[in-house]
Order: C-alpha cells, then structure tokens, then sequence
C-alpha cells in the first residue's frame, strides 16, 4: 500500500511538472472584411498559423465569426478585451492615429511591400515612441497597395474630369487628396461601397487596386485611373490585447515579435501585390476601361499634394512633437533603399 501511494504521489508530481508544457493559449482573432478577403485569410490567418506552427501548438487563434464593433471602433474593441488581436487603419481614426498617415501620403514606393517594410522600419525607428498606440501592444505595421481612382461616371484625363465627384474614402489622406483634387469626398468603411455605389449615393472609389474585385465593384465601377506608385495609400497597425500581452511567456511574448514586424511588413505587402495584380485582371475581364494617368494629371496631383504633406508635417509637430519633415525625408530614403533590395 505505501509503494502504490508513493508510486501514486510520483505520478501525480510529473502531470504537474509537466502540464506547463502542454498548457494552451487560445487568442480570439477578428477582421472586419470578409473571411475570403486576404486580409482576413492570408494576414492575418497566415500570422496565427506561423505562430501556431512555431509554437508546437502552445499558442493557437481563433478567428471569431464577426467582428465584436464598427470598423473604426476596433482599437477600442481590442484595448476593451472584446477581441485578442486585430487591426485598425490609421484613416479610419485620424485623431487617434496622426503619425501613421506619413506612410499614406503621396510619393511613396510602387509596391505594397515596398511601403510596407519601409513604413515598419520608420515607425519602430521614430514614430513607436509618441505612444500612438498605447493602450495596446503593437506587434506590426504595413500598407495596403498603391491607392488608385475608380468611378462609374467618366475617364479622368484632367482634373476638371473630376469636380465634384461624389467619392467615397476611407478618410485620412485620401479624403484630404479627394478634398484638394476638386471632387466631393466623404467617409465611409470599405465593405459599404458596393451598396453606395449602386445606390448612386457614390460616383466613384478612391482604392488598391484589390479592393474592385474583393468588394464585388467590377460590375459597378467603368474606368479606372491608375498612377505609378499610387497617389496615397492606407497604413494599418496589428495589435493585442495589453492585459493578454502581459500574461503570456516571455517564450510566447518572443514569438509573436518574430512573426510580427517585418516579418508582417512583408507577409502583407506581398500578398496586397499578389490581389492587386489580380484585381488588376479582374477588371479587364469585366471591361473596366484602364488607363494610365497621363504626365500632365500626375503633374497636376503632385502640386495639389503639396498643401497636404505640409499639413501633416504641421500636425505632426503641433499634435505629437515629432519633426515630421525629418520623417518623410527618412520614410522616402528608407523606400529607395527597400527598392534597392536593402
């Protein structure tokens, strides 16, 4: 009897040495665009797969079948512990999120990846520490592709093609561009543009090139006007929880860092270059007219940019105290030297 308890007692002892080991994490995950866009299933199921995979299945996501608040409600949702891990889009909050849109305004890289890996490098740089998203932890940054015109109405040749145009945006930069361009923009979150365009409440989108096909617009949307490198883009943060931050292994902490940075920089620059060239071939298949803006309209842009990259430079200086003027010039160098293969 006493070998049986002490053989019982030396069991017992080993389940619980050993249960740290095998002990599991399951993190809620959510997106609020469909579970078939590549945001949702390639981002950032494709993170929570790494992570899972690296773990030995330690660490495992559970992507939630609806997102828990309104697009531009999730940095609260997450901070709130509605949600584990999710993203946000700085334009959809640009009080919030100042110091993020360096990575939207015009002039940036040709590729998604490009800007993505280069925004990454700036903002743990230079931007990470104006605290922009504390109340959460940070675990990666990126940029959907280059942001292009689309409309039911008329090819834009000329700026004059454009005035007054209803736009829809998803705020930020590319309101303010929409704004300083002559046409009519307004706000709304990118998975309502299929109903404001067919309604007619929109005449047109400002985009990736993705976004035609992901939405479902290839049917709506006639002409599409496309400029090297974009005229301004999207930047997007990922984050976690900070109370769920707080309580995982330092082993666990290690591992989403890894998978985060740029190592999300590149996964999600990628896979918006891989979409826009397949949104690209969507809209010739459904006889969207593309054309290329032509040098006098990009021009034209160019100089109407101006009084928007010095408007945030301004911001940046008054709302944050960073020299903003110091990091475009730094963001702009970083994309040569990414486009370089650096």
């Amino acid at each position: 009897m006493i070998i049986l308890r002490k053989l019982a007692l030396t069991a017992l002892a080993g389940c619980a040495l050993a249960a740290p080991a095998h002990a599991q994490t399951t993190l809620t995950m959510s997106s609020w665009v469909s579970p078939q866009h590549h945001l949702t299933s390639v981002v950032l199921q494709g993170f929570g797969d790494e992570v899972e995979k690296a773990s030995g299945g330690r660490l495992k996501f559970q992507m939630l079948p609806k997102h828990p608040s309104a697009p531009p409600g999730t940095f609260d949702a997450v901070r709130d512990g509605l949600v584990d891990v999710s993203y946000v889009t700085a334009s959809y909050t640009p009080a919030r999120h100042v110091l993020p849109l360096v990575a939207e305004l015009p002039g940036a890289g040709e590729t998604a990846e490009i800007n993505s890996v280069a925004y990454n490098r700036i903002h743990w740089k230079l931007l990470h520490k104006a605290g922009e998203y504390k109340g959460v932890h940070l675990l990666g940054v990126f940029t959907h592709g280059p942001g292009q015109m689309f409309n039911t109405k008329r090819p834009i040749k000329t700026l004059a093609d454009l005035q007054g145009m209803k736009i829809r945006t998803g705020g930020g930069i590319a309101e303010a561009m929409a704004r300083a361009l002559g046409a009519s923009a307004f706000v709304k979150p990118a998975p309502e543009s299929y109903e404001l365009l067919s309604s007619g409440i929109a005449d047109g989108v400002f985009f990736p090139q993705e976004s035609i096909i992901s939405f479902k617009l290839d049917s709506l949307v006639k002409y599409a006007t496309l400029f090297p490198g974009g005229f301004y883009s999207s930047s997007f943060g990922f984050f976690i929880n900070e109370d769920k931050w707080g309580k995982l292994a330092k082993a666990d902490q290690d591992l989403l860092s890894k998978f985060g940075g740029e190592h999300l920089a590149r996964r999600a620059g990628k896979s918006w270059d891989h979409v826009d060239r397949v949104g690209n071939e969507g809209m010739k298949r459904a006889g969207v007219q593309i054309d290329q803006a032509n040098p006098a309209l990009v021009k034209e842009i160019q100089s109407k940019a101006q009084p928007v990259i010095q408007a945030w430079i301004k911001d940046a200086k008054e709302k944050r105290n960073i020299d903003g003027a110091m990091v475009l010039k730094e963001f702009r160098e970083e994309l040569k030297r990414v486009a370089a293969g650096k």
